[in-house]
């Protein structure tokens, strides 16, 4: 089950009757906790969810912690899918300060790199460009600003949030992995 975001990951032991001894539950939620550490899309871990345990069998004779561990594991990589999870990308904070006349090169090449741009501050010869962009797009930034503005641009970078990757990038990733 989807939790808000931020909530981050929950275990809720359902189970009742004793159909599953209670010595195995540890087993059930260290393989659920595994699952949603590389279960998601492409691998990637999945955050904000409460995984259920609600039934279960014990068998005397075949009945074990690793089987118990395994089966958990199983069920929720199986029901993953299902719950049609998104792929996440952190956002940053970005700041740049410059001279005036690189502002044009300056906001095109953020834009390249799918920055959302929040405001444009000029005071006098210098602009202050404050936007949005996600952190894989930063790579190499600090260079390219530099070549754009011969070598007259500072910035400052910060984590935001996460936010879900566009589609079309999540499908990239998903095939690349």
């Amino acid at each position: 089950v989807p939790q808000e975001p931020g909530a981050g990951y929950e275990f809720d032991n359902k189970i009742v009757g004793g159909v599953v001894p209670r010595e195995y539950m540890s087993a059930i939620q260290a393989g659920a906790r595994e699952a949603v550490e590389t279960g998601g899309p492409a691998g990637y871990p999945v955050v904000d969810v409460t995984v259920t345990a609600f039934d279960g069998s014990y068998h005397d004779v075949d009945s074990s912690e690793l089987a118990f561990k395994i089966a958990s594991s199983m069920a929720v990589k199986s029901g993953l899918p299902r719950a049609k999870p998104v792929l996440l990308e952190p956002i940053m904070k970005f700041e740049v300060t410059m001279p005036s006349q690189f502002t044009g090169e300056i906001i095109g090449d953020l834009n390249s790199r799918r920055a959302r741009i929040e405001r444009i501050d000029t005071q006098g010869d210098t602009t202050v460009v404050g936007c949005l962009i996600p952190l894989g797009e930063t790579f190499g930034i600090a260079t390219a600003l530099r070549s754009l503005s011969q070598g007259r641009v500072t910035h400052t970078m910060e984590f935001s949030r996460y936010e879900q990757v566009p589609a079309v990038i999540a499908e990239q990733l998903v095939k690349s992995s």
